[in-house]
């Protein structure tokens, strides 16, 4: 019989009472089943397309945890596993590839200094630990150094610098820039690992000039400083690894771009809940300068 009734619809139209009877169902329950296709088909729309529009946003960086988090904060109520669904029937696929190059120098003769953060990568406030490191990034005309302050409390990176080699200069102007936006307090622990860089006596004065405690890997152990290291590879895989830069100007200027306004601004950081570092640190600044207001 149904195979008959299909047969009959393709050759013409037949009234909605006569398909309803042969069925079995009443007219009512067939309008009522159309309705709820109707608002299915309408609701997947909505969502592929707030999917789509998240995943594009972010650079194809974020995956499925993302992009729920993201869609929550805008009010957007969706499953993981839908998501995961609706990514792989569109093909949206976030595709990495990792590499590491080391960039300092720990064979020297310079004083390094004790662990003192010692693996304690989630300070109560922000300013009161802070990591540093170096990475390369490949140009078609060299390579370019890219020096980089992260505070541990928010996972913001509050300084960097960028050039072509990398002499303690560059890890001093990367400090000096972290140092005149937040102005810290004596006592901050600045961790590095043991590069010669952050050995140097040009880095150490610029520590001692503002009271900062030096804090320094053990050697060869990456995973004292892996909240920096996590940092850039986040940076490599979702920038960097896929840009071909023509040169450094064009590197520097992408660079700066992934830190200012998606890193910073806009990158949802699974440590902070699914925040930002920005929105993550604002509850802080609104406590300090409503300490401020009512000291004054």
């Amino acid at each position: 019989m149904s195979q008959r009734l299909v047969q009959q619809l393709q050759q013409k139209a037949i009234p909605v009472s006569h398909v309803c009877q042969l069925l079995g169902i009443s007219r009512s329950g067939y309008y009522e089943a159309r309705r709820r296709q109707s608002g299915r088909e309408q609701t997947t729309c909505v969502l592929s397309t707030q999917v789509k529009a998240s995943f594009h946003a972010s650079g194809a960086c974020y995956g499925s945890r993302r992009i729920v988090a993201e869609l929550s904060g805008k009010g957007i109520k969706i499953s993981r596993y839908r998501v995961r669904r609706l990514m792989h029937e569109y093909g949206l696929r976030v595709c990495w590839k990792r590499k590491f190059v080391h960039t300092t120098d720990s064979k020297h003769a310079l004083p390094v200094a004790e662990n003192i953060l010692d693996r304690q990568f989630e300070p109560a406030e922000p300013n009161q630990a802070w990591t540093s490191d170096i990475t390369y990034i490949r140009t078609r005309t060299g390579w370019l150094y890219l020096a980089a302050v992260l505070d541990l409390y928010s996972r913001k990176i509050i300084g960097w610098a960028m050039a072509s080699t990398m002499p303690a200069t560059l890890v001093s102007t990367a400090l000096q820039m972290a140092i005149a936006q937040r102005r810290p307090p004596a006592g901050l622990i600045m961790h590095s690992d043991r590069g010669s860089q952050y050995a140097s006596a040009e880095y150490q004065a610029l520590l001692h000039r503002h009271g900062l405690r030096c804090s320094m890997s053990r050697k060869g152990n990456c995973w004292d400083n892996s909240v920096m290291e996590r940092f850039f590879l986040s940076l490599k895989m979702e920038r960097v690894w896929r840009r071909d830069y023509a040169n450094q100007e064009e590197a520097i200027r992408d660079v700066a771009d992934y830190i200012v306004e998606f890193y910073n601004g806009r990158r949802l950081h699974s440590h902070l809940n699914y925040q930002s570092p920005n929105a993550f640190e604002q509850p802080s600044t609104a406590e300090t300068l409503s300490a401020v207001s009512g000291n004054t």
